[in-house]
């Protein structure tokens, strides 16, 4: 003779821990999706096969015509070392440019010497994008 247990034994796979993951992958995705400001559209970055570079959302965008982007607003180099300076949550250690590929390597030298000149620090980075071979 069989003796049946009242034991319920459960075949299924519990699925809300699923779905709780899920959820916070979903909404670790969209906050970080809107952490970085995009760039405008009419810049084409230089290209370099650096793997190890990443341009940082709080970089000064140098356009083609010579105008200046910060944050998605156009400024000047004393606007932007001044609001840098005093920003506590802007990076101190060195300036970061984003270049448009077609500005000529004489203005993106004299921006960093007019940068340096009006109090913006020692260090000043171009950034470029990565290449894709």
């Amino acid at each position: 003779m069989r003796r049946l247990s009242n034991r319920r034994t459960s075949r299924t796979e519990p699925t809300l821990p699923l779905i709780n993951v899920v959820f916070l992958m979903l909404i670790f995705f969209l906050v970080a999706a809107q952490v970085a400001r995009p760039l405008p559209s009419e810049v084409t970055l230089v290209r370099t096969d650096d793997p190890n570079v990443v341009p940082p959302p709080d970089a000064l965008v140098l356009m083609q015509d010579g105008s200046l982007m910060w944050r998605g607003e156009v400024t000047t180099v004393e606007a932007f070392v001044t609001t840098t300076t005093a920003d506590t949550s802007a990076p101190t250690d060195a300036l970061r440019i984003l270049p448009d590929a077609r500005v000529p390597a004489q203005a993106l030298v004299a921006l960093a010497r007019e940068i340096a000149v009006a109090g913006g620090g020692t260090h000043v980075r171009v950034m470029t994008e990565r290449a894709l071979r």
